[in-house]
């Protein structure tokens, strides 16, 4: 079966940091001209989407807002189809997707990758939520992601401290979650079959898709470190050295 759509992830594959990486820009050229529809995914959750799509401009990445999905947005639609007030442990700058949602009384807690804000006075506003019995919502369970300066410690290690304070499990609403690539490639209208997801991340990219009836592909960028391709042996995952790479080759 051939490709007809991909899904691309953002940090670790089109920039790090503040830097657009090498092929970065000629890979968005080819995306557009192969004439095939794809969705940018990612877990990003320090910025609202609006912002994340002004940083792209910024680096010269031209993306539509429409052609962004992300986790946080799936968390938000998750908590509102379900009629939850969310306490939101998140990064100041991500309220702007939040607006209008109801949040007293909390009865969910919902966590993003809050940063600094990851204090022990609002971790435990939210540990206090969730003794309530309240479910914990959170958009990854990544260890760590890549800066400019080296890897930084993701939302996992706090989603965890959670879990294990409230002897709870948290509702992963982003990357790997089935029901996250499952809506992507809906967006599409396309079979999973007929689409791959390409990453930075062995587990959150690649697994998760593979996982989710996709196809998938690391790329040695960003996070990627090589003893992830010892993981892969036995898939039918690909490995390229970039993305720009990878859509000249499939």
């Amino acid at each position: 079966m051939p490709i007809e759509g991909m899904l691309v992830d953002l940090s670790g594959v089109f920039y790090v940091g503040g830097d657009v990486l090498p092929g970065a820009r000629e890979a968005l050229l080819r995306l557009r001209q192969m004439n095939k529809p794809f969705r940018f995914v990612t877990n990003t959750s320090r910025k609202c989407r609006a912002e994340v799509v002004s940083r792209l401009h910024v680096m010269g990445l031209d993306v539509e807002p429409h052609e962004v999905l992300t986790a946080p947005l799936a968390g938000r639609h998750w908590i509102e189809t379900r009629g939850l007030r969310p306490h939101l442990l998140v990064h100041p700058e991500l309220l702007p997707d939040f607006v209008g949602i109801k949040t007293s009384p909390a009865n969910a807690v919902f966590m993003g990758d809050a940063g600094e804000t990851f204090s022990y006075d609002n971790l435990n506003a939210a540990f206090r939520v969730l003794q309530t019995g309240a479910p914990l919502v959170a958009v990854a369970r990544n260890r760590y992601f890549q800066e400019s300066d080296g890897l930084s410690l993701d939302l996992g290690p706090f989603v965890a401290a959670l879990e294990f304070a409230t002897r709870t499990k948290a509702v992963i609403v982003g990357k790997p979650s089935a029901e996250f690539y499952t809506a992507a490639v809906e967006s599409m209208a396309l079979d999973p079959r007929e689409v791959i997801m390409v990453g930075d991340d062995l587990e959150a990219d690649v697994l998760g898709a593979l996982d989710a009836g996709l196809r998938a592909a690391l790329v040695r960028t960003g996070k990627y470190r090589e003893s992830d391709e010892a993981s892969l042996q036995g898939t039918a995952a690909m490995v390229f050295d970039n993305v720009y790479e990878m859509l000249l080759n499939i």
